[in-house]
């Protein structure tokens, strides 16, 4: 779950994509185009700005909506499906280039008996001003892990009265999980600036 939006709330049915004048342009009146559920393929380059807040937030957001370079994400397997996703490593780095300046902190961490919880911000610096973006990150601290008796290679699946495997929780390794964590809630407010967010579309 995604949270706290940050100063200027995005359309929630689109992604904004262009505009009809030059990204660097600095009219305030020209119009916006959202794209519902889509993204534009543009071959236009780019040029990133030179220097924190020189960008309007629309221009940033125009940017980042960008289709991503297939070179740039990793996949992952979910359900025996491949889901194509950017890891943080390479968000930083496109962040570097098109939203210089910008910062990440982690504003809250709890754990319940069985999840850990990261809430971070990301603040990008704009010539609207300095503005932020939060989402939410989680990893699971325990699994179940079924109960063996013996040694291998004679070792006995324990079961219960009705045949079932018998399992306990065992905790996980928490230094990999709270990166996990980070790393989800990272990805995450960087897709509410656009970056990557048509990745999460499952439609």
């Amino acid at each position: 779950m995604w949270s706290v939006w940050g100063s200027i709330p995005l359309p929630s049915q689109g992604i904004l994509e262009t505009f009809n004048h030059h990204p660097h342009s600095t009219g305030s009146s020209a119009p916006v185009l959202f794209i519902p559920r889509t993204i534009m393929q543009t071959t236009e380059r780019l040029t990133p700005p030179t220097q924190p807040g020189e960008w309007s937030l629309d221009q940033i957001i125009a940017d980042l909506s960008r289709p991503l370079p297939k070179s740039v994400l990793d996949i992952k397997k979910r359900g025996g499906n491949n889901i194509p996703y950017l890891p943080w490593y390479e968000a930083s780095k496109i962040l570097d280039k098109y939203a210089p300046g910008w910062t990440w902190e982690i504003r809250s961490l709890h754990t319940t008996t069985d999840r850990l919880f990261i809430v971070g911000r990301l603040t990008i610096p704009t010539s609207n001003g300095n503005l932020y973006r939060e989402a939410t990150g989680t990893e699971v601290l325990k699994e179940d892990k079924e109960v063996w008796i013996g040694e291998k290679p004679n070792r006995q699946l324990l079961k219960d009265e009705f045949n079932r495997p018998i399992t306990e929780p065992k905790e996980l390794a928490y230094g990999d999980l709270s990166s996990n964590a980070e790393s989800m809630a990272f990805r995450r407010a960087a897709a509410r600036f656009g970056l990557g967010l048509y990745l999460y579309d499952k439609d």
